[in-house]
């Protein structure tokens, strides 16, 4: 999975949502070891300081821990990740929905439109 990071929001809060969705999305499972700082500013093309502030904000909302000799870890805690997958997928929710009333939907369009492409995709 690529880092997708753009220049027209922080790159310190861009990392912390790529990172939450990487783990929502098992890139790093539960319990997992993440890469170290250096490796994963690397991979991002970011400086390590960013790196390292977006993941210390992880630990601090309990998403990470760290063990001082063997590095940070993903929590095996599968409440936690459930409300971080749910939070994204709202703030996916709300964006979509913004720029469907903004090209003029209302309600019941958006809801036949996302109907219909719903059972496009069992097919």
């Amino acid at each position: 999975m690529p880092w997708e990071l753009k220049s027209d929001r922080p790159i310190y809060s861009q990392l912390i949502e790529q990172i939450e969705l990487r783990i929502c999305s098992g890139v790093y499972p539960l319990g997992s070891k993440l890469p170290s700082v250096r490796d994963l500013a690397q991979e991002a093309a970011v400086n390590p300081n960013t790196m390292q502030r977006a993941l210390a904000k992880l630990e601090e909302d309990g998403l990470l821990y760290s063990n001082r000799t063997s590095g940070r870890f993903v929590t095996e805690d599968v409440n936690m990740v459930k409300q971080v997958k749910n939070k994204l997928a709202q703030e996916h929710v709300q964006v979509f929905l913004k720029k469907m009333k903004e090209l003029g939907f209302d309600y019941n369009e958006i809801l036949s439109i996302i109907t219909t492409i719903a059972e496009e995709m069992k097919q």
